[in-house]
């Protein structure tokens, strides 16, 4: 699979994770993260190894192509994240709240009372 292909399926995704993530979909925007992660670690390594059959050189419109794609996938990127961050900062202060209470417990409680 070209570079551009695997681009090109990864922006499909990333446009998926947007809906899913709009959608406070969770589960399903964590299985299209690992597959767009998946396409990512593979576009590395066959770019660091080179295409088969292929040469090394983009032509002027794959590039821009290229270009594009990755825009469009960083964009979504952000779109996503609007999404996310709202819910992981929620989920960071229900977690920090019970380290709290456990702490404030630990350091009122009466040791001999058990």
């Amino acid at each position: 699979m070209s570079s551009l292909a695997l681009l090109e399926q990864m922006s499909n995704y990333s446009t998926e994770m947007v809906d899913a993530a709009r959608a406070n979909d969770w589960d399903r925007l964590t299985r299209l993260e690992r597959q767009v992660a998946s396409l990512r670690d593979r576009l590395g390594v066959e770019e660091a190894l080179g295409f088969p059959g292929r040469p090394r050189q983009m032509s002027e419109d794959e590039r821009k192509k290229k270009m594009a794609l990755i825009r469009r996938i960083l964009d979504d990127d952000k779109e996503v994240r609007v999404h996310t961050e709202p819910w992981m900062d929620n989920v960071r202060q229900l977690l920090s709240g019970g380290a709290r209470a456990r702490n404030v417990r630990s350091a009122y409680s009466d040791p001999d009372a058990s």
